[in-house]
């Protein structure tokens, strides 16, 4: 289900109806506001939706999740109220699907399989580690993976996050010796030029909030290296 795209400075809305709103977040975006002050990608959402639909006044937005400043992809807004707390309840349930591609610089061996890991945060930092068994403070994550491509050394993966933990694909990943092309932070052993990370969300299914019904969202893969070294369908 889909009811409308639409472009506005480089805005790239994949899907808007009534009730939520889509766009494919380019590296480099903020989706919220932070400290540094920088322009977010839910500012440049509302100012869409006020131009478009003529909204008078102030525009609700809500963000339902995140995607780390280098990371592009889906990401979904509610523009009601009522779609915000359904939203977080599909979210905190687990039946949002979501669907990553990560170009890393080694293969995974097995080529496909589920990681189970127990994340501790460096708030400092901004950096989680991943450990094998519990520890005190740690929080399990959970992902499916598998090999789709290799092409000038490197291995692209399909990912299929299975719980919602702050840098927890590029951390399992890094733990397994698969680092993402361009992820300083978890072992890449040279940036990309853009200072973007190879990790994209391509996909998130769920139920409509409202509607009820089944709605899968998919954003392109960016236009550049190292995405044009595979042939992404």
């Amino acid at each position: 289900m889909k009811t409308g795209r639409g472009k506005l400075s480089g805005l790239k809305v994949i899907f808007e109806d009534n009730h939520l709103i889509a766009v494919n977040k380019p590296a480099g975006a903020l989706v919220h506001g932070d400290e540094t002050g920088d322009r977010s990608l839910s500012d440049d959402v509302k100012h869409y939706i006020k131009v478009r639909y003529d909204k008078p006044g102030d525009v609700f937005l809500g963000v339902i999740h995140r995607l780390d400043r280098p990371v592009s992809g889906v990401v979904v807004f509610a523009r009601t109220s009522k779609a915000l707390a359904r939203m977080n309840k599909l979210l905190h349930d687990r039946l949002i699907q979501k669907t990553y591609l990560a170009i890393c610089t080694h293969r995974p061996e097995p080529l496909a399989g589920h990681l189970v890991h127990y994340l501790s945060k460096d708030e400092i930092k901004n950096t989680v580690k991943a450990y094998a068994s519990p520890k005190s403070g740690t929080k399990q994550a959970e992902l499916d993976y598998e090999l789709r491509g290799e092409a000038d050394g490197k291995a692209l993966l399909l990912v299929h996050p299975i719980t919602g933990r702050p840098h927890q694909i590029r951390a399992q990943l890094s733990k397994i010796g698969c680092p993402i092309v361009g992820d300083l932070k978890y072992g890449a052993p040279y940036p990309l030029q853009d200072q973007s990370i190879a990790l994209h969300c391509l996909s998130m299914s769920f139920e409509h909030p409202v509607k009820g019904e089944k709605v899968e969202i998919v954003a392109d893969v960016p236009e550049k290296l190292p995405w044009k070294t595979f042939s992404i369908e």
